[in-house]
């Protein structure tokens, strides 16, 4: 039977908007299952932590369960690399960090590009580190322990929680604008950083503030500074290093991303949920116990965030010729 063509017109217009109006509609019903959110970190830390505390605001708002999987491993590549590789359908989200902005130079044959493969959906937070001294360390602020590194170059071992952990390039950051040598020395993970500071195995550490402010406030470590650019609204009375290194900025940050070609209707409905999750004052204070401040935005915003950090620490990664484990 032959269509008239005005007939003809009408039905092919409407299947040509059929993979649109599936989208939507998709976008309107997500999710209707448990979505599962890898984070490339073992259970208990920071990152962690934030993933479980945003997966039940998303679980309480959408209905169904946000599932949190640890899969850590390489520098959290691990974890990654499933969920580039993950359908991109909502259901497999990742637990970005900070380390995915070092990883990209840090490792040479990584089997993505995260940039290209990993679509931003939202930024939660940003954590300062903390620059920390054991106390026989004759140094009160940055200043001095300048002017103490300077007279003593090479004696000083400085230990982060890893090979291109945020410690670590924060450390080189440092060192680099500061003009001082200090001999870098990694352990596996913030707790034996602190353990290694306490009984002087190093003098001085970058890392993240939760994991010392307890041996901060018994006055076992010394806080010289927080590396973010302003101070922290937890810890006011601590100064930040760009106080007296102009320019300095360093920290620890998580957003959420999602495998390339996911639906912009679910990422931008993800998005719209995460950042009002962000106003909960549950939420607020629970970032504030962390040391952490909320930093919401657009997934484009966040994007472009990612990019910039990729580029500002790759310039410190290769200066210093920092090489993965």
């Amino acid at each position: 039977m032959k269509l008239p063509r005005r007939k003809f017109l009408h039905l092919a217009a409407g299947a040509a908007a059929l993979p649109v109006l599936s989208r939507v509609a998709q976008a309107q019903i997500y999710p209707s299952r448990p979505v599962h959110i890898i984070v490339g970190f073992p259970a208990g830390g920071p990152a962690d932590i934030l993933a479980r505390v945003i997966g039940q605001q998303l679980t309480e708002r959408l209905g169904q369960q946000f599932i949190v999987e640890n899969r850590p491993g390489a520098g959290s590549n691990i974890g990654t690399e499933l969920v580039v590789r993950a359908t991109p359908d909502g259901y497999t989200l990742l637990l970005v960090t900070s380390t995915n902005a070092t990883n990209a130079t840090l490792y040479e044959n990584l089997n993505f590009n995260f940039i290209r493969d990993i679509a931003p959906v939202a930024s939660i937070d940003r954590q300062p580190l903390v620059m920390e001294v054991n106390p026989s360390v004759p140094a009160k602020t940055i200043a001095e322990f300048i002017a103490y590194a300077k007279a003593n170059p090479g004696k000083i071992n400085m230990a982060s929680a890893g090979i291109g952990t945020p410690g670590h390039v924060a450390g080189e950051l440092f060192k680099s604008m500061a003009g001082v040598d200090m001999v870098h020395v990694p352990y596996k993970g913030s707790a034996p950083v602190v353990t290694a500071l306490l009984g002087a195995q190093v003098q001085a550490a970058f890392d993240n503030l939760p994991t010392s402010i307890e041996q901060i406030r018994a006055g076992k470590l010394r806080a010289l500074a927080v590396t973010t650019a302003t101070r922290s609204d937890a810890f006011p009375e601590i100064p930040t290093v760009g106080e007296f290194l102009p320019g300095y900025e360093a920290s620890s940050w998580h957003g959420f991303g999602a495998p390339k070609n996911t639906p912009v209707e679910t990422i931008g409905k993800l998005n719209k949920e995460i950042n009002a999750a962000l106003t909960d004052p549950k939420v607020k204070a629970r970032f504030a116990d962390l040391g952490a401040s909320v930093l919401a935005g657009s997934p484009e915003e966040f994007g472009k965030h990612i990019a910039d950090e990729t580029v500002k620490w790759a310039k410190v990664i290769r200066a210093a010729n920092i090489k993965a484990e």
